[in-house]
């Protein structure tokens, strides 16, 4: 998860040489299994699940997990640090570092943006050291091996060879013990309490309670604007000295603990609400000091929620990868409220909960809603039930459902109002009851707001690339997420809502090119153009054309029909998946686990290999999803193909291994793919057990020969919420060959029919917005196979009569086309949005030449675009504006015929977060002749010492003096150079944007 800013995926904060230790070094250095694994008796149906879990598993590469200890859905996740900043330290831990700096507290796993580690607890011996540093340096931080790691579910261990102490820890839902053993005499031992560790401080105090006893907390802002931490420690011996370090705005404490000490203990409780909270939470929870029993205690409660699941295979690295998958499943959405019921609200203030509700946080549901909270919807339905309604108490208290919510924060990461999703979707299946008029108005209330083109997706029947960046994602996700309120209102009864929202739901269609049959951005009624549907552009969310071309899964009949038939779906995927996987455009560093353009690495594609069960060659589902598997999972560091996701990509794998996989939540169906496992037993929360039996399975038989449900034959590609929900019986057996009989599996049926009052808009053929003398113009619009409905386009020039359109329109000068699309459906008639673009004939007596190189993906038209009298706004990436990395831009306009000119310069834009900076000056030149030129002035731009939320633009203007007409004028705009030292990509390259070349 996700994006570091607007921009931070082109620009990879640098990591430490130990990142570059090749994939094969990873892999030698992490071979063996837990030892309790390796010595383990007993079959693996009744073998401890626990014991296969590797929390080693997606800690290297991209899969930004930790390895630390934590319980289940815990608030504390008591890990080491090995790593302050960097994308592939998000988890504050990263497989590949040798360098370890200290143990903190909280943790997000898998997550693509950083935050969290709090308090960091650093043991050393000989000379206490306050600030962070490498080995033999004057800052802490100890060398480790990762021989000495040991890793299980609720326990982590560690040798730090510097100081020579031995590292044990372990956690409860809210509290953790570390046990240090010290394997040095006659040295002083010393506890650092490291408040400013990773983001910025807002507020911060600790305070000694007693010799044994500390309390304190922080309030910090990083992707959480603020974030509230307080904590109770308690040390199993008196400190000799506590010393406080708050010189320059450090909030440091030095405990020393007598030289003599064999091992110390720490306890630490947590808690978003206050101190108070913290220490109520450590005694509730950990009244000994025993950390070999707390560990078997979250060890069991881990057991007991991997064992909702027990699989058999003969395939050790199948157990492991399954159960380390379920196991990064259950790491979070995490416990927010605290063992008297107080919790933290969307409003940071305290609320109260009644004893039997429970408060969560960390919602990464731009992700999780794909498979995560389905598989919840089997495995954890009363936390489901707690997670809907966590979702409307932060509405109330917040003022909208959350997107991407983090310790009582909304960040507004990543697209989308997925929440309504995972409401949907509880509630269709039946485990969620709701009070459904307020859940409504919740719904509703959310995806219209005034905020990300809502209103634009509403009123024009898709998101304008003109006014919002992601637009092609924005419009397919917001027809998806209206899907799933639709399938709400229908159950609540709410007949007009329903038929509002599955009408909006079909507006993905606005996005369909019919030439290209891809999904494609839209300015007004024109295509964004150039195309390349293997460019990552600001089109689409951490992705590229092939990778959302397919994001209809509410509708896949309806997508079908668009693209032809079953075969030509067919035909889409088989491009999809043996294409190069070359991307072009900017880089993405989301974008991995490439089969041809397929993106196992991130969510978008997630879907995609079940949609062969629609097609003709159904069995193509299941050899794909074998392939997913077996190449983007293994039981090594690097055995994630992306980012974790807070359990995405583990999901996917949990359902896909059970051979089942729901692509559109909201609609209670689970497609029928490749199951793994040879036996499967799911304990349901309704007291059912599911038992999945696969026969005749191996790496070889990948294919299903045939289905019984309760042992009658099951004759389609799905099953129902309720078959699974309700238990029994599923048979599969597999071959060696695929199923080549066409109907002998019937799909899943299409989800959503097109309503009869959908009407799609129209667009325009021509792509270019401005000519030169004389330009054609074609309107069409997106043709379903099958529709039988009558459509007529509308036209109208510069706002005149309207007119039905019969022939392509050519015009010479400045004109405004606009267009509306007339549904008739016997005697009832429809109209789409009216789509209106204005066609700018340039002036081609000026020309203008480039001699610096704009980036492809910020080409704003091309050659001509600063001098085709289109404006851009204040986002950059809406397609209006010119991007140069790391260069000055040099241009060179030349006049057919001398003119007189009073004034000239540059439009730029400034977008700081993004690495977009203002020239640092802009020199102009004029010539007379077209030849010599002389300088007319430079403009200097002051330097910005501040780093502005909001992005601006300005026009950089110079008068000319002379009288003389004007030939030609050429600029140099000097880029910025690196990102300043107060910038958060300090000593990056930087961007140079400008939208117009002025000359008035």
């Amino acid at each position: 998860m996700k994006l570091f800013s607007a921009f931070i995926a082109f620009v990879i904060v640098s990591q430490s040489s130990a990142q570059n230790k090749s994939v094969d070094a990873l892999r030698d250095a992490q071979t063996k299994r837990p030892q309790e694994l390796t010595q383990s008796t007993g079959t693996n149906a009744t073998r401890s699940k626990s014991l296969y879990v590797n929390p080693f598993i997606g800690t290297g590469g991209h899969g930004h997990t930790f390895p630390g200890a934590t319980a289940p859905f815990g608030m504390m996740q008591l890990s080491p640090d090995t790593r302050h900043d960097g994308w592939d330290g998000c988890s504050g831990y990263h497989y590949s570092d040798s360098i370890l700096y200290g143990f903190s507290h909280t943790h997000l796993s898998g997550t693509g943006v950083p935050d969290y580690c709090d308090l960091l607890i650093v043991p050393q011996t000989g000379t206490a050291k306050s600030t962070p540093g490498y080995v033999d340096s004057n800052g802490y931080g100890s060398t480790f091996s990762h021989s000495t790691e040991k890793a299980s579910p609720g326990y982590y261990e560690v040798f730090l060879e510097k100081p020579k102490i031995l590292a044990r820890l372990s956690a409860s839902t809210r509290s953790g013990m570390h046990e240090y053993t010290f394997n040095t005499k006659n040295e002083k031992r010393f506890i650092v309490i490291d408040l400013d560790h990773r983001d910025k401080i807002r507020s911060a105090s600790i305070k000694q309670v007693s010799s044994t006893e500390i309390s304190g907390y922080r309030i910090s802002e990083s992707w959480a604007k603020e974030q509230h931490f307080y904590f109770f420690i308690q040390t199993s011996s008196p400190f000799l000295s506590y010393t406080s370090i708050t010189d320059q705005g450090q909030h440091k404490v030095i405990l020393e603990f007598p030289d003599t000490l064999n091992q110390l203990k720490l306890k630490v409780g947590m808690s978003a609400v206050d101190e108070k909270g913290a220490e109520n939470n450590l005694k509730n929870e950990i009244a000994h000091w025993n950390l070999d029993e707390l560990r078997a205690e979250t060890n069991r409660r881990w057991n007991r929620e991997l064992e909702k699941v027990s699989i058999e295979s003969s395939d050790r690295n199948v157990l492991i990868n399954f159960y380390t998958a379920l196991y990064h499943s259950f790491l979070s959405p995490n416990i927010f409220s605290d063992a008297d019921g107080r919790y933290r609200g969307r409003d940071l203030i305290i609320h109260q909960l009644k004893e039997t509700e429970a408060q969560y946080s960390v919602f990464s549901l731009w992700d999780t809603y794909r498979a995560t909270h389905p598989l919840f919807t089997l495995v954890q339905q009363k936390r489901t039930n707690d997670f809907v309604e966590t979702f409307m108490r932060q509405y109330k208290q917040g003022g909208d459902l959350p997107v991407w919510e983090l310790a009582a924060n909304e960040t507004e990461c990543m697209i989308g109002y997925h929440s309504v999703s995972v409401i949907a979707d509880a509630f269709v299946k039946g485990i969620v009851k709701l009070d459904t008029t307020s859940v409504l108005e919740a719904m509703l209330d959310t995806s219209t707001k005034d905020e990300f083109a809502k209103k634009s997706f509403s009123s024009n029947g898709f998101v304008n690339s003109s006014e919002e960046p992601e637009s092609v994602s924005k419009t397919l996700e917001y027809a998806y997420d209206d899907f799933c309120i639709a399938q709400f209102a229908k159950k609540a009864g709410r007949q007009s809502i329903y038929d509002q929202y599955l009408n909006r739901s079909m507006q993905f269609i606005n996005c369909f090119d019919p030439k290209t049959k891809f999904m494609r951005a839209r300015r007004n009624g024109v295509w964004f153009s150039p195309f390349d549907p293997a460019e990552v552009n600001f089109n689409y969310t951490e992705a590229n054309s092939w990778q959302y071309s397919l994001y209809a899964p509410h509708a896949i009949g309806t997508l079908t029909a668009l693209i032809g038939n079953k075969d030509s779906l067919e035909h889409w995927l088989d491009k999809l998946f043996s294409t190069k996987s070359e991307l072009t455009g900017r880089q993405q560093v989301d974008i991995t686990g490439l089969i041809g353009q397929y993106a196992h690495g991130n969510e978008p594609s997630h879907h995609m290999a079940y949609l062969y069960n629609y097609t003709n060659a159904p069995y193509k589902t299941q050899r794909t999803v074998d392939r997913i598997l077996k190449e983007m999972y293994s039981p090594l560091p690097d055995g994630l193909s992306g980012n974790e996701d807070c359990g995405q990509m583990s999901s996917w794998y949990v359902l896909s291994a059970l051979g089942i996989y729901q692509i559109a939540p909201g609609s209670p169906i689970f497609d029928i793919g490749r199951p793994l496992i040879d036996k499967a037993i799911i304990k349901l929360e309704n007291n059912n057990t599911l038992n999945i039996n696969v026969l005749n399975n191996s790496k070889n038989n990948i294919y299903i020969q045939s289905i019984q449900l309760n042992g009658a034959p099951v004759l389609r590609n799905y099953l129902t919420f309720d078959e699974l929900n309700s238990g029994g019986n599923i048979t599969i057996t597999m071959g060696d060959s695929p199923l080549l009989l066409r109907d002998k599996f019937i799909p899943n049926p299409t989800i959503s029919s097109i309503p009869e009052s959908f009407v799609p808009v129209p667009y325009i053929e021509e792509t270019s917005t401005t000519f030169e003398d004389q330009l054609t113009i074609s309107l069409n619009y997106p043709k379903l196979l099958g529709d039988n409905s009558t459509y007529k386009i509308q036209y109208s020039i510069d706002g005149n009569n309207w007119s039905s359109y019969t022939k392509p329109i050519k015009i010479s000068t400045t004109t405004s086309i606009s267009a509306q699309l007339i549904k008739k459906v016997g005697a009832k008639t429809f109209k789409s949005p009216i789509i209106q673009n204005q066609f700018t004939k340039r002036d081609k007596t000026v020309h203008l030449k480039i001699q610096s190189n704009y980036a492809n993906q910020y080409a704003a038209g091309g050659q001509n675009a600063l001098i085709d009298g289109v404006r851009g706004g204040k986002e950059f990436r809406t397609g209006d504006w010119q991007g140069y990395w790391a260069q000055d831009m040099i241009g060179t306009i030349d006049f057919d015929a001398p003119r007189s000119l009073n004034e000239i310069g540059l439009s730029c834009i400034q977008d700081m977060k993004s690495w977009i900076f203002y020239p640092s000056s802009i020199e102009l030149f004029i010539s007379e002749d077209g030849k010599s030129f002389h300088s007319a002035g430079i403009i200097n731009v002051s330097e910005k010492n501040t780093f502005p939320e909001q992005a601006e633009n300005k026009e950089f203007t110079l008068p000319v003096s002379t009288k003389e007409q004007i030939k030609a004028i050429r600029l140099v705009a000097k880029n910025f150079g690196k990102c300043p030292e107060w910038h958060l990509g300090k000593g990056n390259d930087t961007w140079l944007f400008a939208d117009e070349i002025i000359f008035r």
